[in-house]
């Protein structure tokens, strides 16, 4: 059953290459406009600007897909009852998530990966480790968010998922300094992005690429504990993974009356 999910999941979304193109697109031309043009600015250590942008904008990408793809797409998918039809199937809650999971995880992986040959494309410059590394933790942390969508999915209206999903990433990813800098942004940002999961995914993603200086000087907000940032994306997957848990039966107790 799990793997006719997921190939049936990834059937799906290769019928929509217009959703992929507009992922992919959206982070590569965000770095190309704002990345870019920071490529003369100098880190600590000898890290351009343009370095720890290009994850940035990654960050902000794995969120969109996992905001959407769960979050819209599983709202959609119950508005239409189409979930209402699959629980009259044997195939268990948990076999659709994995198949969407599976779906983003792929669709992630295009992004990270076309996003960071424009990165190579236009300079940026790491040895293969950091390459690697950083790009299994945009897509590791990316999916400990997924439960986020996955509420969303269950506990907000079809008609209005996608408004509150923009209102849910794009807010996030701001006050987390995937837009720009936290340094350069106001103090009261700064001061509210320990609090977001976002900031903690983006930490350990800059983490792969720059020094503990770099990213200090990037984000204005001195390093934090790596099992903090670990624990903070943990959790976020269990209590979120919880409402959806709630949303999901809320939802068969609501169809079963």
């Amino acid at each position: 059953m799990v793997r006719a999910q997921v190939s049936t999941e990834l059937r799906s979304g290769a019928r929509v290459p217009e959703f992929l193109i507009g992922t992919v697109a959206i982070p590569v031309m965000l770095f190309l406009m704002f990345g870019v043009p920071n490529a003369r600015f100098e880190l600590p250590g000898g890290t351009s600007m343009m370095t720890l942008m290009m994850p940035s904008f990654g960050a902000f990408g794995v969120l969109s897909l996992v905001i959407f793809s769960f979050g819209v797409e599983i709202a959609n998918e119950r508005g239409r009852g189409w979930l209402r039809l699959m629980r009259a199937t044997p195939v268990p809650g948990w076999v659709y998530f994995v198949g969407k999971l599976a779906m983003t995880l792929a669709f992630g992986v295009v992004l990270v990966a076309v996003l960071f040959a424009v990165g190579a494309a236009v300079g940026v410059r790491m040895p293969l480790e950091r390459w690697i590394a950083a790009f299994g933790v945009l897509l590791l942390g990316g999916m400990s968010l997924s439960t986020i969508g996955f509420a969303l999915g269950y506990l907000a209206r079809p008609r209005t998922a996608s408004t509150i999903a923009n209102l849910v990433y794009l807010p996030l990813s701001f006050a987390s300094g995937f837009f720009f800098p936290l340094g350069q942004l106001p103090t009261f940002l700064q001061d509210l992005a320990p609090y977001l999961p976002t900031y903690h995914y983006g930490r350990l993603v800059w983490g792969t690429i720059g020094s503990p200086e770099a990213v200090t000087a990037f984000t204005g907000i001195e390093p934090g504990n790596l099992a903090l940032h670990v624990t903070f994306l943990v959790g976020t997957f269990v209590v979120f993974g919880v409402l959806a848990l709630w949303g999901y039966g809320r939802d068969r107790s609501r169809e079963a009356a």
